[in-house]
């Protein structure tokens, strides 16, 4: 899970969940995979082994990962889809207003944006 900065503003379970997502929507998780065993996570990163396996309920209750029984937690078929929805659709309703309020605010022209674009 490479290095981890915890910060204040959420819960560590929180975080660890995003963190696996993100692994997920970069392809770094497969579906098919194994997670990282909550052990592993607890002694690796300092963690109580129960806000690992908050996190790692979290992500199974929203189907993303399933329990094997004495195997693990595996990254699901369709986890990959269904991320990609839902994280697009908070995107489009949570993220894109403010960004585009801070656009508006600071006066940036289409041609500015797709300028900084393909700088990037």
């Amino acid at each position: 899970m490479s290095d981890i900065q915890w910060s204040d503003g959420a819960p560590i379970y929180r975080q660890l969940k995003e963190r696996v997502i993100a692994m997920m929507l970069d392809g770094i998780l497969k579906p098919g995979e194994a997670l990282p065993s909550v052990r592993q996570v607890a002694a690796e990163y300092q963690l109580n082994p129960i806000t690992v396996s908050r996190a790692y309920q979290e992500l199974a209750d929203e189907g993303l990962v399933e329990k094997r029984r004495g195997l693990g937690m595996f990254v699901t078929e369709e986890a990959s889809r269904k991320l990609r929805s839902s994280e697009r659709d908070r995107f489009l309703n949570e993220e894109w207003p403010a960004v585009v309020e801070r656009i508006r605010r600071l006066g940036l022209s289409l041609e500015e944006l797709l300028h900084a674009l393909g700088n990037n």
